[in-house]
Parts: structure tokens; sequence; C-alpha cells
């Protein structure tokens, strides 16, 4: 990000691309142990004999790396307020260790809201990628940004 962002600044259909992070094996494991310590993702031997073929991440891990390349790649450089929610999260393909995650918004609309004057609603599609430019996961939901001026 160049600039700090304000709801007047998005526009539809603009993409706007959040940075890479790479995966380990050591932080899929690390995570897998303390939040969703199922054997495909703690180990091997167990993750070659399930339907994912060999370890992979939690899908969870998944969004929680997505989340900080929102962050550092859009949302800490604005002025975000929240998000009401999620209305999509799909994990698209298993997140290998070695695999080096991008991800993009692509801003699918904006209105402000007229019950909460000086904020404005931002629909996004976020779409996060590996290295092969395979899509891992994708997540769609509205962020809620203040407005450049504020009402009187």
């Amino acid at each position: 990000m160049t600039s700090y962002r304000y709801f007047e600044d998005f526009r539809p259909g603009e993409r706007i691309p959040l940075g890479e992070k790479a995966v380990t094996r050591e932080e899929i494991v690390a995570f897998a142990r303390e939040f969703d310590p199922q054997p495909f993702h703690l180990d091997e031997a167990a993750a070659e004999a399930s339907l994912l073929g060999g370890l992979a991440a939690s899908g969870w891990h998944t969004a929680a790396m997505y989340m900080r390349l929102l962050v550092d790649g859009l949302l800490g450089s604005s002025a975000g307020q929240g998000a009401p929610g999620i209305d999509r999260l799909v994990w698209r393909r298993p997140v290998r260790p070695g695999d080096v995650l991008s991800a993009e918004a692509e801003v699918v609309s904006a209105r402000p809201l007229r019950s909460r004057p000086g904020l404005g609603i931002v629909s996004f599609r976020f779409t996060v990628t590996n290295q092969h430019g395979d899509t891992v996961m994708t997540v769609e939901n509205p962020i809620l940004f203040s407005c450049r001026s504020q009402p009187a």
C-alpha cells in the first residue's frame, strides 16, 4: 500500500495485491498442534494415507496467513473499521510445506451506509494462490471503512 485509503478510494473492479507468505513445515505443525490437531496436519505418514495425500496446512491456518496478508497489504494502511462477517470462505487446494502464498483483493462493490453517516461498506472477493498460480482459498466479505470527510 502506498497511501492511506478511505471508503471513497475503492472502485468496483479494482484489484489490490496483498503480498506473499512462504509456508514452512514447522509452522504448519505448530499451528495444528495448537488449534487443529488432526493427523494430516501433524504427521507426514498419516497425511500420506489421508485424502490430502501429504502434509497440509489446516484451512484455518491458511485463513490466518491470508488475514496477515490482508492487514499488511491493505487494512493496516486504511480507515478500516472491521467487518460484519464473512459471506463465503472456500478452501480449494491443500497448502503444503514450501508453498509461497500470495493474495489479491478485488473490489466487488462499495456504498455509503445510510444508517451510519461517515461509514461505507466495501464488498471484496479475495483470492489466495500458491506459487504455481493455483487457487488455494477464496473469501468473500464486506469491510467497513471510514469516509475521508465526516458529515457535519
